[in-house]
């Protein structure tokens, strides 16, 4: 009884996941979505069932209609974005509608979410002798609960046991906060020390219809056979609001909160806890419904693990954080939903964490998954998700990014056959028995006949910020090591400057002075002898015969940061400048990172007065194009492309490169003419060579390059 069930507004995108909904009497499009041609639009449902709406969807900006069958009729599935057909495969935008007629609405769905007992059969812990102070022991008052009640509460407490509490098949166990409300193993307890087979703090019936309901779970970081954990209950049992405590935000009992770090980060601050020395925080071998749950301990060497079942299990709304080596492990299991999914690396101890690992498994549905790596990250990590051994493995609505420079190579690697996708968001892929797509063998509008790409120099920690000068010589920057790279384009040699700032994009003036950007917002000149010299700002003043350097990419763009230059850096020659904007010169910071576009770009790019300059959006895929003003400013910006990524630029036809998981051509038009696969992630693309024709790729921790038949621009 409502003009629309869903609606996304015009030019924007969203990631929605519908299963099992029932729609009636809706006068309009139930479903309204916004962009039609953005890889960032990622819409999927499954097993809907509609009465009288007669439009299930529309897309806004090609007027396109997906309309009913019949007054009453079911959707077993509708999709819009992006998808794979595998992932060796070439993606496509398409649109699937599958409805059919029915004859009369069938039955509501039965909830996954189990109802509580009266609250009236409720046995109250601290009657039953639990003291829940966080210093006496309620191991025995617990465990004698359970062997005489179906539903104990849990009042705020904090329940200090020293045993596992075993659940009978039909045990409830409520609480209502499970920050404030936590049961407790104290480190070094005797039952859970030394090497050996895991042991459970709470341990579910095999097979049981087990309820767990707002309480906290905490094995501490001294406890090497510790699993929070431990669920073997069956289909019909469930999780709900459960945080399994450890690291980040957990609370004390004397209301203060954990510090998570040493000074470096590197470790708990007391050395007698260790990170990734425990079991699985959450460890399942049954199944069940499983809600908004919380586990970021850094004790656990997962936060979740799913293994050696095949009862029927639901995730929604899991958010798993903070592991030194996985997130998620699915190991040998079947018949597992898991929506919502989020997780997160920290630089200290996530930065070689793997979020996803899925082995020997099958029939295993993600469904708006969003991997985040934060913005202090200092390191690429190269998937989000790895999957060997396994089939009928299906994502819908994918996300995967971080606001930091070194996000992950690849979104999905299958190592059962060799096998990468690099699309950082996408609506649909399927995982089952392996498609070989060869690739026709064709001629290339724009890499020179015959030309491979070829590996020049590799052992780099994370490289981008390069440029070329007047002899195609390309430098370029290392900022973790603090280098300065050059590469000799006619010795074939690299060579180092090591300094004592940390540079990140670098300029080239006429008389072969370097310009570097720093980290702290600084602007260096290095001449061609090696001397350093600091740069000022200076107002804004004509470009006119003079080189201009922009950024052409940024994390989320910014048209004002680029529109609005407030002052300038000229080179030591004269000839050179680099505008910047107020959040260059102050200093700007996002969760403490540097974040000015000139610091946020993986690279420069000359702009010239009067020609169209082409700047980039990693998170929303977009790339622009924009005209240069003769004060360096770009202004008029315009839609060039549904897709964005990390670094473009331009020959001298007019072709614009981009380098986006690998390097997509577009003629002048926005045409997509050409896809140039590469051995790594490009991150920074750039023409140089003694001819010009010769595109350097920056690739993490390598620098390759290719003969292209024109030269760049």
């Amino acid at each position: 009884n409502v003009p629309v069930a869903v609606e996304i507004e015009t030019n924007w995108v969203d990631e929605l996941w519908v299963k099992d909904a029932r729609l009636e009497n809706i006068a309009g499009a139930a479903f309204s979505l916004g962009r039609d041609e953005s890889p960032r639009d990622e819409i999927n449902m499954e097993g809907m069932v509609c009465s009288n709406v007669p439009v299930f969807a529309a897309l806004i900006e090609n007027g396109k209609q997906f309309t009913a069958p019949s007054e009453i009729y079911s959707v077993k599935c509708f999709s819009h974005g992006l998808e794979f057909p595998d992932i060796g495969a070439e993606p496509e935008i398409k649109n699937h509608f599958d409805a059919k007629s029915l004859k009369r609405m069938p039955e509501p769905i039965v909830s996954d979410l189990i109802p509580l007992p009266s609250c009236e059969t409720w046995a109250n812990i601290r009657d039953l002798g639990a003291r829940g102070d966080g210093r006496s022991d309620d191991t025995a008052a617990i465990q004698n609960a359970i062997a005489n009640h179906r539903a104990i509460y849990f009042p705020s407490g904090f329940y200090v046991v020293r045993d596992t509490l075993k659940l009978k098949p039909d045990t409830v166990l409520i609480g209502l906060h499970p920050g404030m409300t936590q049961i407790i193993l104290p480190d070094g307890t005797a039952a859970f020390a030394g090497n050996g087979a895991p042991k459970a703090l709470l341990e579910a019936a095999k097979g049981g219809r087990n309820v767990v309901i707002g309480i906290g779970l905490y094995t501490s970081g001294n406890n090497p056979r510790a699993v929070a954990a431990l669920w073997s209950a069956g289909a019909h049992s469930m999780m709900n609001d459960v945080r399994f405590l450890g690291g980040h935000g957990t609370p004390r009992p004397d209301g203060s909160r954990e510090n998570p770090y040493n000074t470096d980060h590197s470790a708990d601050p007391n050395p007698n806890r260790h990170w990734n020395s425990e079991y699985p925080s959450l460890w399942i071998t049954g199944g069940g419904t499983f809600l908004d749950i919380w586990t970021p301990s850094t004790f656990a060497r997962a936060g979740m693990e799913i293994s050696d079942t095949s009862t029927e299990g639901r995730a929604y709304q899991i958010s798993i954080e903070h592991h030194v080596h996985n997130e998620l492990i699915v190991s040998h299991a079947a018949h597992w939903s898991i929506y919502a999914l989020q997780t997160e690396e920290e630089r200290g101890e996530s930065g070689f964490c793997l979020p996803i690992e899925v082995d020997s498994s099958r029939d295993i549905t993600f469904a708006n998954f969003h991997s985040y790596r934060v913005i202090s990250s200092y390191q690429p990590f190269p998937d989000a998700v790895e999957i060997s051994n396994s089939r009928d493995i299906r994502f819908r609505n994918f996300h995967c990014d971080s606001n930091s420079k070194v996000s992950f190579d690849s979104s999905i690697f299958d190592r059962s056959d060799d096998a990468e996708l690099r699309q950082h968001e996408f609506a649909r892929l399927d995982i089952s028995k392996r498609i070989s797509h060869r690739k026709a063998n064709r001629v290339s509008p724009v890499v020179a006949n015959g030309a491979k790409i070829e590996m020049l120099a590799t052992g780099f920690f994370n490289i981008s910020g390069g440029v070329t000068d007047s002899r195609g010589n390309i430098y370029f920057t290392d900022s973790y090591t603090q280098r300065i790279y050059r590469w000799n384009s006619a010795a074939g040699r690299l060579s180092t400057n090591a300094v004592s700032f940390v540079p990140v994009n670098l300029a080239v003036d006429r008389a072969g002075n370097l310009l570097v950007i720093a980290y702290d917002d600084s602007v260096y000149a290095i001449d061609p002898d090696g001397k350093i010299s600091a740069l000022k700002p200076e107002p804004p003043g004509a470009m006119s015969g003079k080189s201009v350097f922009l950024p052409v990419s940024d994390w989320v763009l910014n048209h004002h940061d680029l529109s609005h230059l407030t002052a300038q850096f000229v080179s030591p020659d004269g000839t050179t400048v680099l505008p910047v904007g107020e959040s260059f010169l102050d200093g700007e910071t996002s969760w403490g990172v540097q974040s000015s576009p000139q610091i946020r770009a993986f690279g420069l790019g000359r702009a010239v007065p009067g020609k169209p300059f082409y700047v980039t959006d990693e998170s929303n895929l977009r790339t622009w194009r924009a005209d240069v003003s003769p004060e360096g400013d770009l202004a008029n910006f315009q839609l060039f492309a549904e897709n964005g990524g990390e670094s473009v630029t331009t020959d001298s036809r007019g072709n614009v490169y981009l380098s986006a998981g690998q390097i997509y051509v577009y003629d002048s038009n926005g045409k997509l003419i050409d896809t140039i696969e590469t051995p790594r992630r490009p991150i920074q693309i750039l023409f140089g060579g003694s001819d010009g024709k010769t595109l350097f790729i920056t690739a993490r921790d390598s620098l390759y390059a290719l003969r292209m038949k024109v030269a760049g621009q």
